[in-house]
């Protein structure tokens, strides 16, 4: 069973940057997509980023694209999630999620393993 673990969430000015780790174990061996989700107050939880680590594809929202930037550590079976440029309306809950999927999916249904989530706050 994976478990992940996220941390580095935080309160930061707009422009600021914050860098999200995601700690798993538990048997990460057939989990080819990682996926960093966010759900604001009274938003529906969307996805931010998608890397399918097998094929090398990536996935970014638009409104993220440029800022934003996935990463792996593989040695120490974590990933990031760096934060760069942020703004008020990436005020969030951010979650890590892993998939079996063998390729890249942005569907929320293929991420069964999830973290607890970690609270980032822009101010403006």
């Amino acid at each position: 069973q994976v478990q992940l673990v996220e941390s580095g969430g935080g309160l930061v000015q707009a422009g600021g940057s914050l860098k999200l780790t995601c700690a798993a174990s538990g048997g990460r061996s057939n989990t080819y997509t990682m996926g960093w989700f966010r759900q604001a107050p009274g938003k529906e939880r969307e996805i931010v980023a998608a890397v399918n680590w097998r094929s090398g594809s990536t996935y970014y929202v638009d409104s993220v694209k440029g800022r934003f930037a996935m990463s792996r550590d593989n040695a120490e079976n974590t990933d990031f999630l760096q934060m760069r440029n942020l703004k008020p309306e990436d005020t969030a809950v951010y979650y890590c999620a892993s998939s079996s999927t063998p390729i890249m999916t942005i569907n929320e249904a293929d991420y069964p393993y999830w973290g607890q989530g970690t609270q980032v706050t822009v101010s403006s």
